[in-house]
């Protein structure tokens, strides 16, 4: 029998400390132990106004793939100075707590709190105000494009 994979889900507000460090929910720690090893290794990158988070061995895999492209056009070649330039490796500390990078404090308009976002196999962290007009948009055109993939997607 093949072992359940576990996905990062929910919204967890987060203040950062004075030296940009964020506390990951118990249940992300796991996740990233059991997807990542017990070092806690994470890449931290840039995408979509936030900061996303994969778990090394994922980001390793996604490297890889983009990589290949050979032949770029210029829009993949900017996603690629956007998402490579962004990457960062970072270990969990002791506490739990991942450090945030000036750059990617900046990049986010991370300042005090921020919301982590369970995005399946990644995360991402956002800033509390950038974050709130997004949550609020409405989503009818999305379940209807969700619905015409063939995914029976109700709530």
């Amino acid at each position: 029998m093949q072992a359940a994979v576990s996905y990062f889900r929910g919204r967890t507000l987060r203040t950062l400390d004075p030296k940009g460090r964020v506390m990951l929910p118990p249940e992300f720690r796991d996740i990233l132990a059991a997807r990542g090893g017990a070092e806690g290794r994470v890449v931290l990158t840039t995408y979509d106004g936030c900061v996303v988070a994969f778990p090394y061995p994922d980001w390793e895999i996604f490297e890889q793939a983009i990589n290949r492209i050979k032949n770029a056009p210029r829009p993949v070649r900017d996603f690629r100075r956007l998402v490579l330039g962004g990457a960062e490796e970072m270990r969990l500390d002791s506490q739990g707590r991942i450090r945030l990078s000036r750059a990617h404090l900046c990049y986010a308009d991370i300042e005090r709190d921020a919301v982590l976002v369970g995005q399946g196999p990644r995360f991402e962290i956002w800033s509390q105000a950038r974050l709130e007009p997004i949550l609020e948009q409405a989503v009818d055109d999305v379940a209807r494009a969700i619905a015409d993939t063939g995914l029976d997607f109700e709530l």
